[in-house]
């Protein structure tokens, strides 16, 4: 019976956001309350994709996504690798600085300025790559998982002549496929989701997350709840569009998250068991 509490709990709040997007916006604002649709319609969808041009933003979400995760796994494992090395002079030193970041930050504005005026990244599709490349808490997840595989591996091709390039290409990332693709997921999904940075930086390059977000603030703006003629007119409410645009930027990391499940699983247990 716990179980089945937790499952009801857990999956309402996303069937319930589902039947409103597929839901007539009229009937919603009655009762917000339901998990099928009462008066099936797609019109919530039909304003959502229709009435604007969201080909382009998908195809830059899904670039960065995708370059952003290659790049930020790579990078993560690399630093992580350095870090995990006993041999490293430096390995707690740089943790501590690493680990620092974690709690202050130099703050909005030096970030704004560092990114358009001295890099001058602006408009850049590397805006979106190159600030959020290496997240520490990634970099310790990997660490750990690195420090608990076997020595022997790593002395043993470094006997064979591997430098530390090989070793971390052909002996670590083979050996870490679960860590790695525990962080990929958590990069995938920040990448995806992220807006505020084209908000900021990239407006000429608007992302799917960015453009859903206007059409959110647009359809708050031009369709008023409390206005009686309006909704007699319009096609759809502030409401039902937030729950449309919901599902849409779900789908992809929903279709995604399955494959990686058993990695991710066996990852995030890293440190669990220690023989």
């Amino acid at each position: 019976m716990i179980f089945i509490g937790i499952i009801v709990v857990t999956l309402y709040p996303f069937l319930n956001v589902l039947a409103i997007s597929l839901n007539d916006p009229m009937d919603t604002m009655k009762d917000i309350n339901f998990i099928i649709p009462r008066k099936f319609t797609l019109s919530n969808y039909r304003y959502v994709l229709e009435k604007n041009n969201l080909v382009k933003p998908f195809m830059i979400s899904i670039t960065r996504t995708v370059v952003g995760t290659l790049f930020g796994v790579i990078s993560t494992s690399m630093v992580a690798y350095v870090l995990s090395r006993k041999d490293f002079y430096f390995n707690k030193l740089f943790t501590l600085l690493f680990v620092i970041t974690m709690y202050v930050s130099g703050g909005l504005i030096p970030e704004y300025l560092l990114l358009t005026r001295t890099l001058h990244m602006g408009n850049s599709f590397w805006v979106y790559i190159i600030p959020g490349l290496i997240w520490t808490y990634n970099i310790i997840l990997i660490r750990s998982y690195i420090e608990g595989l076997p020595t022997a591996l790593q002395e043993a091709a470094r006997i064979d002549g591997a430098n530390d390039f090989m070793i971390w290409l052909k002996v670590v990332l083979p050996l870490c496929k679960p860590v790695l693709a525990t962080v990929a997921l958590f990069i995938a999904v920040g990448q995806w989701n992220s807006f505020m940075d084209t908000y900021l930086y990239a407006r000429d390059l608007p992302t799917l997350q960015y453009m859903l977000y206007e059409i959110m603030q647009q359809a708050t703006i031009t369709v008023d709840p409390h206005a009686a003629a309006m909704q007699a007119q319009s096609t759809v409410s502030p409401l039902s569009v937030r729950m449309a645009v919901t599902i849409i930027a779900t789908i992809p990391i929903l279709i995604v998250y399955p494959f990686l499940q058993k990695y991710f699983v066996g990852g995030m247990t890293v440190g669990a068991v220690k023989d």
